[in-house]
């Protein structure tokens, strides 16, 4: 059975989150992802901007 393994992201006393996000490039419709390390309360906003 594979184990899954996930790592948070602590530095100091600041807590960060890492999102990822999957977006159609409008030249070749081919899909990338754009990461982002960021504070929790700002995942919603970066997930919900085109």
């Amino acid at each position: 059975m594979a184990k899954k393994s996930v790592a948070t992201l602590q530095t100091g006393s600041k807590r960060l989150t890492k999102a990822i996000k999957m977006v159609k490039s409008p030249k070749t419709g081919a899909y990338t992802f754009v990461e982002a390390i960021m504070m929790p309360e700002q995942v919603n906003d970066f997930l919900s901007k085109k």
